[in-house]
């Protein structure tokens, strides 16, 4: 199945009938109104997984969190950098890829996010800065490097899912 995204193009691939693959693959310019429409995409598209609404919620959680980081930090909201996005489905996991041409993350390492400190009054909280955390405690298997000039970015969220047949 293919279909048109604002700014570039979608892959979707469905197998059931007992080859279990659900996999779609998002190309897309880094602006954040393509990051939106980028995060609509993939909750229609996994359309073919039966996930509870924690699960689905969860997925678009890290996802917007994953997405809005390239478009902030690594093309520094600039629109015109190219993000790819590639999920399949696999057992009880949706392993997830993120690969662009932008800045490379500081000293080549994924941040250590921090939660927010409970004894700090809200208003002298820091802006930002707990999405890595939220990454880090919602999906296994995070791991990042750079391959000429570019970034990859890896990680698995555990789902209950249950593959419709067709």
């Amino acid at each position: 199945m293919r279909a048109e995204l604002t700014s570039g193009q979608v892959d979707m691939t469905q197998t059931t009938d007992n080859g279990n693959t659900v996999e779609l693959r998002l190309t897309f310019l880094s602006a954040k109104a393509n990051v939106r429409a980028a995060l609509a995409s993939v909750m229609s598209g996994i359309g073919a997984m039966k996930l509870c609404d924690d699960d689905k919620s969860t997925v678009e959680l890290v996802l917007a969190e994953v997405l809005n980081n390239v478009a902030e930090h690594a093309y520094r909201e600039e629109g015109g950098g190219i993000i790819e996005l590639h999920l399949r489905q696999a057992g009880q996991g949706l392993i997830c890829r993120v690969l662009d041409n932008g800045a490379a993350m500081p000293s080549s390492t994924l941040p250590a996010g921090y939660p927010p400190n409970p004894n700090r009054p809200r208003e002298l909280q820091p802006e930002g800065g707990f999405g890595w955390f939220l990454i880090r405690k919602l999906t296994s298997d995070l791991a990042y490097f750079r391959r000429q000039d570019r970034n990859i970015l890896s990680f698995q969220i555990a789902v209950g899912q249950a593959v419709l047949s067709n």
